[in-house]
């Protein structure tokens, strides 16, 4: 749990602060689950510390949702063309992935149970990104991942939002 607040600190996620009396206050709660391998054995135990997002109210909390889907016909056209031209793809995992989302909204969350300042039990954090369990966070970290893909010269396409590099020059 030490080492997901190190990440929340290393990425600037959130400012400690006195608590608003004119905004809601979001909870949070830790996720506990174990990592296994293809074995099926316990490798790591993981946790991640969420924010209760089903506490956020549209139009006041959030404007909409969002979720990033790739169409199937996409998956196997990739696949079809990696195998016709001997690509070797890659999947990657991007760690703590809504921690690199940027958030709009003015939102605050209760400090993570068992880890309250002791200085400032009654503080609550104003996030400068998002957390996963909000509602805003898969847009957050869709509009960050897509400007980056399309500064590094990738276009966007038109049936279904994923990303191509046109080879052709």
């Amino acid at each position: 749990m030490q080492e997901e607040l190190n990440q929340f600190k290393r990425s600037e996620v959130w400012e400690l602060m006195s608590r608003p009396s004119n905004q809601s206050v979001i909870g949070t709660r830790w996720v506990f689950r174990n990592k296994m391998n293809e074995n099926g054995i316990i490798v790591r135990n993981k946790e991640r510390l969420v924010a209760h997002g089903y506490n956020q109210e549209e139009g006041i909390d959030y404007e909409e949702t969002f979720v990033p889907v790739v169409r199937l016909e996409a998956i196997r056209m990739l696949l079809a063309f990696a195998c016709f031209k001997d690509f070797i793809l890659y999947q990657i995992d991007v760690k703590s992935s809504f921690l690199n989302g940027f958030i709009n909204e003015k939102v605050y969350v209760e400090q993570p149970p068992g880890f309250q300042s002791f200085y400032f039990p009654n503080h609550v954090f104003n996030l400068k990104k998002t957390l996963y369990g909000l509602k805003q966070a898969p847009r957050a970290w869709y509009e960050r991942l897509s400007k980056f893909l399309l500064k590094k010269g990738f276009k966007m396409r038109k049936i279904d939002n994923s990303f191509h590099k046109d080879q052709r020059k």
